[in-house]
C-alpha cells in the first residue's frame, strides 16, 4: 500500500518504523533534512525534505497513487490544510492529528467539510487510557475491545494471587468462578508467551488477562488485590493530557490537582477546569512537594514534557508508598528503566496514535474481509491483540475452534456476541457479525482468515 507521513517527529517516526515493517511503500516528509536523515539510515523508506502542503512534494512522492495520507507535523492547522489538498489531489484516505481541545470538538464537522477520513488526538487517547488505568490500579495496562464491552487487563503477579505455581488448567480447577477471565498472555524475563492450560505463572511474571468488565473485577477480587475506588489524583504538568484527563475522572468523582509552573498556563487551566485545583509551581521542589502534600495521594501521575523529570517524580511517588503511579515517556530506554524500579504504567501517546494507525491502515487492506476493528501491540511489540468483525466471507464460520488448525502462536482469546463476552473453548464456534479477538505472538495480521494455517 501507497502511504504517504507528513512530519518526521516523534509520532511520524515512530509510525514509520511500525508500517516499515509491514511490505508497504512509505514516503517520509519533513522539512527538518537531518532528522530525515536519521529517518533514511534506519528504515526502509524514501525520504523528501520539504513541506507536506505543497503541491510539488506532493506530487513527487506519489500522492495520486497514495492509499493514505497522514499528517502528523506540530502543527493541527498544517496537519489539516496537508490532507486537504492530498485529496484534491487524489490521495483516497487522509489522517490527521489534531491537538488543540477547540478543533477536537468539531472532529465531525472536519471530517464531513474537508473530506477527512480520521482524526488523531494523541493526547485525548493518552488520557483517555489514564482513566482507565485509575479505575483499576492493580494494573499497568487496560485495553478495551467491542466498544467496552471487552477489556484486556495487564497485571504483574505477586506471590498473594495464589497464581504462581499452578498450571492455569490447575488454577481454574481450583477457582470456577474465574472462567469467565482468561490469561492470554505474559512476559517472563525476555522470554513470551501466549498461555495454554499448561502454562504455570511465576512470582514477577507480567500477564495480561481479558474478559468482560464485571467478570474482570471479580478476578481481582478474588486475588485479594485493592479495587478501590480512587478520591483523589495529582498531576504533575499542566498539558492537554491533563486537561483531557480532568474533564474524563470529574465526571466519577475524581479530584484532581495539577501543578504547573508557568503561570500563564495555570491562569488557562483555572478557567478551562474550575473544579481542579491549580497549584502554581515546581513539582520536583521538596519544599512544595512538602507545603502541599502533593505525594498525599491515591494517584501520581506525571505529564510534564521531560521525560527526566516525570522518571524522577514517578519513582519519588513509588518511594512514597502512592497507591496509584504513572508517567508520560518518550524515549524507549526511559520506559525500560521506569519499569527497572517498578513503576509499570507508563504512557506513551506516540505508540498510542502508531497503534490506532496501524489498525486503520489493516483495516484498509481487508476492506472486503474481516477488517481489523482495534490493535494492540503488547510487552514491546512481541504480541499484537487484535479485533476483528467476523463477516459472511470469513472461511470457518460455524466450527469448533477445536477442529480449526490455527498457526502457531496464535489464540483466539474472547468473542463479543449480542452484547455479551464469550471466552471460548474448543465448542465454540464464530458466527458472522461476530467481535473476535486474536492474541498473535509476531505475525501482522491483516484478516481473521489470517489465524489459520
Amino acid at each position: 500500500m501507497k502511504i504517504i507521513i507528513i512530519g518526521n517527529g516523534k509520532v511520524g517516526f515512530t509510525l514509520a518504523k511500525q508500517l516499515s515493517g509491514e511490505d508497504h511503500d512509505l514516503v517520509l516528509i519533513d522539512h527538518n533534512a537531518e532528522a530525515l536523515r536519521v529517518a533514511d539510515s534506519t528504515l526502509d523508506i524514501m525520504c523528501l525534505d520539504g513541506s507536506g502542503a505543497s503541491i510539488q512534494i506532493l506530487r513527487t512522492a506519489g500522492v495520486r497513487e497514495a492509499e493514505l495520507v497522514v499528517a502528523v507535523t506540530g502543527s493541527d492547522e498544517l496537519n489539516i490544510v496537508c490532507c486537504l489538498i492530498a485529496k484534491k489531489l487524489g490521495a483516497r484516505h487522509t489522517v490527521a492529528r489534531i491537538r488543540s481541545p477547540e478543533y477536537f470538538r468539531e472532529a465531525n464537522l472536519l471530517k464531513r467539510e474537508i473530506g477527512l477520513n480520521m482524526i488523531i488526538n494523541p493526547e485525548y487517547a493518552a488520557a483517555q487510557e489514564i482513566s482507565r488505568l485509575l479505575r483499576v490500579p492493580s494494573a499497568f495496562s487496560v485495553e478495551t475491545f467491542a466498544r467496552g464491552l471487552v477489556e484486556m487487563i495487564g497485571f504483574p503477579i505477586q506471590e498473594s494471587d495464589g497464581l504462581a505455581g499452578l498450571s492455569l488448567f490447575e488454577y481454574n480447577k481450583r477457582n470456577p468462578n474465574n472462567r469467565g477471565v482468561l490469561m492470554c498472555a505474559a512476559i517472563r524475563g525476555d522470554e513470551v508467551y501466549v498461555p495454554n492450560g499448561r502454562f504455570v505463572p511465576q512470582v514477577g511474571d507480567k500477564a495480561y488477562v481479558i474478559g468482560s468488565q464485571q467478570e474482570i473485577v471479580q478476578f481481582f477480587q478474588n486475588l485479594g488485590r485493592d479495587s478501590g475506588r480512587l478520591r483523589q489524583i495529582t498531576v504533575l504538568g499542566g498539558s492537554r493530557i491533563a486537561t483531557y484527563l480532568t474533564w474524563a475522572v470529574e465526571k466519577v468523582g475524581i479530584k484532581v490537582r495539577i501543578v504547573e509552573q508557568s503561570g500563564e498556563k495555570c491562569l488557562a487551566l483555572a478557567e478551562k477546569l474550575p473544579k481542579a485545583l491549580i497549584i502554581q509551581g515546581d513539582g520536583t521542589s521538596s519544599e512544595l512537594i512538602d507545603e502541599e502534600d502533593l505525594l498525599d495521594t491515591d494517584a501520581f501521575i506525571a505529564l510534564t514534557n521531560r521525560d527526566e523529570e516525570n522518571l524522577l517524580m514517578a519513582m519519588t511517588a513509588q518511594r512514597h508508598g502512592v497507591k496509584k503511579v504513572i508517567a508520560k515517556m518518550t524515549r524507549p530506554n526511559y520506559i525500560e528503566m521506569i519499569r527497572e524500579f517498578g513503576v509499570d504504567s507508563v504512557i506513551s501517546p506516540k505508540d498510542i496514535t502508531a497503534n490506532q494507525i496501524s489498525a486503520y491502515v489493516r483495516a484498509m487492506a481487508r476492506s472486503q474481509g474481516s477488517a481489523v476493528e482495534n490493535l494492540y501491540k503488547l510487552l514491546g511489540g512481541a504480541i499484537e491483540a487484535v479485533e476483528f468483525t467476523a463477516t459472511e466471507t470469513t472461511r470457518f464460520l460455524d466450527t469448533p475452534l477445536k477442529d480449526l488448525r490455527l498457526k502457531p502462536g496464535m489464540l483466539v482469546a474472547a468473542i463479543a456476541r449480542e452484547g455479551k463476552t464469550i471466552i471460548p473453548d474448543g465448542s465454540t464456534s464464530i458466527h458472522a457479525g461476530d467481535k473476535v479477538i486474536v492474541m498473535a505472538k509476531s505475525l501482522f495480521l491483516q484478516d481473521l482468515d489470517e489465524i489459520l494455517q
